[in-house]
């Protein structure tokens, strides 16, 4: 059974705001899509960072997510609801670490990602059906992530 989360719910509550990606997560199609899609701004303005702040504010995003994920999760009464988000803007953000610049790598990244995150491979898969609450929340979305990353710097350097 799908639990339906309204606008005034998300709209109401710092939590699910967050959680829901701004309320990107609200989209009735293809949530994580959205949600990842509204995650390309955030890029472009953490892209302006020197890389270790990049990488601070993506480390302090992903611990402070397992908790948001997690307590979102619990007051919907519903694991990893699909309209929770945050996940997917962790994810992402993990994707374009040190990625070239320019629209095309905002957009091959932004496949990667939601390639790997859709695919599930090993063991993203198994973290997704098998690690509770906050954590395998935003678990499964590093790991796809971390392989969206990979597969991007490869193409990069195969490209230069």
């Amino acid at each position: 059974m799908r639990t339906i989360v309204t606008a005034k719910t998300v709209f109401s509550s710092p939590v699910h705001f967050l959680a829901f990606g701004f309320g990107s997560g609200l989209s009735p199609f293809a949530p994580g899509t959205a949600g990842t899609l509204a995650a390309i701004p955030l890029y472009l303005l953490l892209v302006q960072l020197p890389l270790w702040a990049y990488l601070a504010v993506l480390l302090v995003m992903s611990l402070v997510g397992i908790w948001i994920c997690g307590e979102s999760s619990r007051r919907l009464g519903v694991h990893d609801h699909s309209g929770i988000v945050w996940d997917e803007f962790a994810g992402y953000l993990l994707t374009m670490i040190a990625a070239p610049a320019g629209w095309l790598w905002v957009v091959i990244g932004f496949c990667l990602f939601r390639l790997f995150d859709i695919w599930k491979p090993w063991p993203v898969k198994v973290v997704d059906r098998d690690v509770p609450g906050g954590l395998g929340i935003m678990l499964d979305d590093i790991l796809a992530g971390i392989y969206a990353w990979l597969c991007l710097q490869l193409l990069a350097y195969w490209l230069a």
